[in-house]
Parts: C-alpha cells; structure tokens; sequence
C-alpha cells in the first residue's frame, strides 16, 4: 500500500502559515495599501478604500460591543451580498463574536431550524430581495417582535436578543415594521460610547484557533449541518488560494458567489483583503448579464464560479458585446469542468490561468487545486493538488485502510483548514473526524504517483448494480462529450432485480434535441453495459443549491416517483 500524504506543494512552496487572527491580518493590510481600492459595490454606487473599510468596520465593531456582544457570542446574517454583509463578517470577527451565515434563499422553516441549532444571539437581515419577505418571514416566526423593544425576549428563540435591520439599497432612515427591530444606524450610533483602546484591546485578547464562522452546510444530501471554522481555518486557506493564483494587491475579483457560502466568504471576500486586492460586487445575487458587465467596467483581473454560472455567461446572445480582455484568473469549483467548458473560459473569456478547485465546507473550504502551469488535461481530468500545509490520503471504504495508488476510495484530508467540529453536535463530528485528525470527505476518488487527485464521485452516490459499483461521475464525464448534450447529472434509482439501476438526467443546449436512443447509442461500446442509463430524462434545469450544485437525491425522488406513477399506471 503506498500513501500520498503532501506537507506542502509546489503551488506554495514552503511559505509557513499565518499566525495571526483575522483581524490583525487585515490591520496589516490596511497598512500596507491605506489608499486601495477594496470594496466596491454597483448596486450601492459606492466604493471603499482600505481605510475607510478599515473605520467602517470598526465602528460596527464597536456598536456590536456597546449592545453587549461578547467574544463566543454568535451573531447571524440573513442577506444577499452587499457592503453591510462585509463590514458584520469582519466587525465580528474583530471582537470574537461567531459570524452564522444563513443562507438567503431559505423560508421560515429553514430559518427557524438555523436561528435555533445554532442558538443566535443577535440577527441582522435586509428587508426583502425579490420575492423574498425577510421581515414577514421574521415577524411570523417572532410575534413577538410586533409589541417588544429592541431588546426582544421570544419563547422559541430564547437566546435572540438582537435583530438589526439594513437596507442596502437606501442608507437614509425609515420607518421600523415593527418595534422588535433596530436600526443598523443606531447600532452605529451606540458604537460611539465604545472607544478605539477599547475595542483595540479586546481584539488582543483574541486567539487564532476561535471559532469565529459557523456555516451550514449546502444541503445536497440532505439535513444540513452547522460547521465551525477558526481564524486559523479560513485566513490560511484564503490566503493559499490566493498564492496560488498570484493573486496580489493589484487583481480586483468580480464576486459571482454569495457571501454566506464559504466560495464567496473565503475564497472571494478573505482571499481579496488578505493580500490587499479588490472585492468588487456587481450584483446582490448572480446575474450573468450585471456580472459580464461588471468584469468590463471595473477591469476585473479574476472571477469564480460553478460550472453553471460560467456556462450561463457564456451562452448569453450579446456574450461578445462585453470587454474581458483584463480576465486573468479565477477558481473554478462545486461540480466537474467538462472540457468543452474549459476552452471556452480559456479562449472566450480570455481567462488563460482558471484554476479548478474542490474542497468542502468541513476543509475551510479549499483543499485542492490546479495551477496555471499545469497542462489542459490536467486541469480538466483532476483537482489538482492539496494546498500547502495539508494532507490528504485514499482509503478503502470498508477497512479504512489507505489504498494504493490509482485505486478508488475515498478521501481524507488532515491540517490547520480541518473544521473545528459540528456546532451542538459531538457525535456527528465523530463520525467526521477520526482520532487521529483525519476529516471523512465523503467524496470517492484517486490519487497519482505526482499526487494529483481525480475525483469520482461521492461516496452515498455511488451506484450498486447487480454487484458493479458504478461511479457517476465517470459516466457524467462521458456523456459531456456529446456536443448536443450541455450537461448531465447520472444517478441510481433503486430496481427490484439488480438493486439500482443507472439514472441520467440530461439538458442540451439550446436548440437542440435528442431521444434516450440516440443517448444509449452513443453509449454503447464506449462504456461498460452496465454503466449505460436504463432511465434517461430531458430537463430544461437541474434542481440547484443556491451556490449551484446539483441536487441529486431531489433528481432521484423526482425520477423514482415518475417510475412509480408509469408502474400504477400500466398496472
């Protein structure tokens, strides 16, 4: 058996992990570049050096203290990206309060289950985005907010105490809905009774290894769950990414993630203000059109995404109407890169140096990724390496024991970027994480004699036929090939005879049509019988989280209830 288990990398060298908290981190930074742009956001019409960043999130540091935040406390955010969801991710963390991003996209059901496992202290939400009514979704899981002060007391929230509310798009002062509120200008306004020794000397007492974020987890599974990150977690794996892509004071990142999902909370906001680049938002939540627009205004040198966000970019009617000469580099992440795709980044988009990425939520989130010197295939057929500083091993699924090389099974990693543990949850943070350190990814995949790592699949999704072990994502890989088909998610469906059967749910490109024949067609003789769809269906869009990953177990309850509705019906 031979494991591969990096200390460092070639993308890195030896460089050695920062020491410091978030905080003085960026302290640092806003010596170095006081006159820099940092943040700019075009739908607020404003911009922020790095001092002036620096004052504005001091004073809502300070206002956070003066309404009686203490370190270990934890304080949520309910929002779209914006200016203010910035200032309360690094405010909080100037004082030790834990940041819990929640996610924007989620109903009272969902919200009410975050705001209780996580048991939050203080709230702050946008009014409303879209069809999205934060303040009604509020107000009807706390009535009580109609008729208590700001200081609110509500018997199924009993740790909230603070729900502050902003509108990113008017600053001026409006009336409140409801007396449980307060305004983020008075938050502002209490901070002024705290002073700059004050709030300098709690930011001391401060330790790398606090656990200053908690993030759900996206849910493409199925319940999420609430991952505690430390300074130490996500300043080193932002600032990593950021070596790795040569990323420096003078790049400007056109932010197509959202802010609550560690894509956009480290590897976008803490990558740029780590090594004193520009955060610039084009939009409060991706739009293809505002982000094109953006990267040409601002002459932005990088972007991230999904595959999904890059594809819907690119397939855009006036896509050749917009300027992305200055496009360098970016991350790609969060599903597989078909290399159709990858050309037209590279060529269309003008971004010779994409890099593709992968990681989880639990690893802080990066854990491997692709350089710009490595070849095109490369970079389409693996993750990469493991950043610096990390390790990472293959297992066999059943014994636990590391694999040999070029074998599937599946992944672990071990380092500074492994989650500190589930929030409330110590036995599920058992199962995660192993005595020794090692966090269970969950995802299957190999690894080479030069220790890059291809990944297969996930380790719940792999497909059990007739005895065969089938890797979706092997599949998946295959039918991308086909130049009508724009992308395709296989999955298993359980069958009375073999135990599973091959599932494949399919979206062409536009115009374009096809029968499930002509799909198992193109299948046969290029990959195994067994691995060819017995079930394929034609979709105009895949059910997705908001970050755009695919959500296999709605595809698989969709298609077993279709099957079932055809066996009634034919019975």
């Amino acid at each position: 058996m031979v494991a591969l288990t990096h200390s460092y990398c070639h993308q890195g060298g030896e460089l050695p992990l920062i020491g410091s908290t978030i905080g003085e981190h960026f302290l640092s930074m806003v010596d170095r570049f006081p006159d820099h742009e940092a943040l700019v956001s075009l739908p607020q019409q404003r911009r922020l050096t790095y001092s002036q960043l620096r004052d504005s999130i001091d004073r809502v540091a300070r206002g956070l203290v003066n309404l009686g935040f203490n370190r270990g406390d934890r304080v949520g955010i309910w929002s779209t990206n914006n200016i203010e969801w910035l200032q309360v991710q690094m405010a909080t963390a100037r004082i030790g309060v834990i940041l819990v991003n929640i996610n924007p996209a989620y109903r009272p059901r969902e919200l009410e289950f975050a705001l209780q496992q996580s048991q939050l202290q203080g709230l702050f939400v946008i009014p409303r985005f879209r069809s999205s009514d934060y303040i009604g979704m509020l107000l009807e899981l706390i009535p009580e907010m109609r008729d208590s002060g700001p200081e609110i007391r509500a018997s199924a929230f009993p740790c909230l105490r603070r729900v502050i509310l902003y509108d990113p798009a008017d600053s001026e002062e409006t009336e409140l809905p409801a007396p449980g509120f307060t305004r983020w200008q008075e938050l502002v306004s209490a901070g002024e009774k705290v002073s700059r020794d004050e709030l300098q000397n709690l930011s001391r007492q401060l330790d790398r290894d606090d656990v200053i974020n908690i993030q759900y987890t996206s849910g493409t599974t199925g319940f999420p769950k609430a991952v505690m990150l430390s300074h130490h977690n996500i300043l080193n794996n932002a600032w990593f990414a950021a070596q790795a892509m040569h990323f420096g004071a003078r790049d400007r990142l056109a932010v197509a993630v959202p802010f609550y999902h560690c894509f956009g909370m480290v590897l976008a906001n803490l990558l740029c203000l780590s090594v004193g680049a520009c955060i610039v938002i084009g939009c409060e939540h991706f739009d293809a059109m505002r982000i094109l627009d953006t990267i040409s205004r601002e002459k932005c040198s990088a972007i991230h995404g999904v595959p999904t966000m890059f594809i819907e970019m690119l397939e855009r009617e006036d896509f050749a109407s917009f300027d992305l000469s200055s496009l360098r580099t970016g991350i790609m992440a969060g599903a597989p890169c078909p290399p159709e795709l990858m050309t037209r980044v590279i060529e269309d988009m003008h971004c010779a140096d994409i890099l593709i990425g992968y990681g989880e939520t639990e690893a802080s989130p990066l854990t491997h990724l692709t350089t710009a010197d490595d070849s095109f295939e490369r970079r389409i057929e693996s993750v990469g390496h493991n950043l610096p500083h990390q390790e990472v091993k293959i297992i066999d699924t059943d014994s636990r024991t590391t694999v040999a090389i070029g074998q599937v099974g599946e992944i672990c990693f071990r380092g500074y970027h492994v989650m500190r543990g589930y929030y409330g949850e110590a036995d599920k943070t058992a199962q995660a994480i192993d005595a020794a350190g090692w966090l269970y990814s969950g995802d299957l995949g190999t690894m080479d004699q030069q220790g890059y790592v291809r990944i297969t699949g996930r380790r719940k999704e792999m497909i059990i036929r007739g005895g065969e072990n089938i890797y979706p994502r092997e599949i998946e890989d295959y039918l991308f090939t086909h130049p009508k088909v724009a992308e395709a998610a296989v999955f298993g469906v359980p069958d009375k005879r073999m135990g599973e059967q091959v599932a494949a749910w399919i979206q062409l490109h536009a115009g374009e049509n096809m029968t499930a024949s002509e799909i198992r067609d193109f299948c046969k003789d290029k990959i195994a019988y067994f691995k060819i769809p017995e079930y394929i269906q034609f979709v105009d869009e895949f059910p997705l989280t908001v970050t755009g990953k695919l959500q296999k177990f709605k595809m698989r309850e969709a298609m077993v209830e279709r099957l079932q509705q055809a066996g009634r019906q034919q019975g």
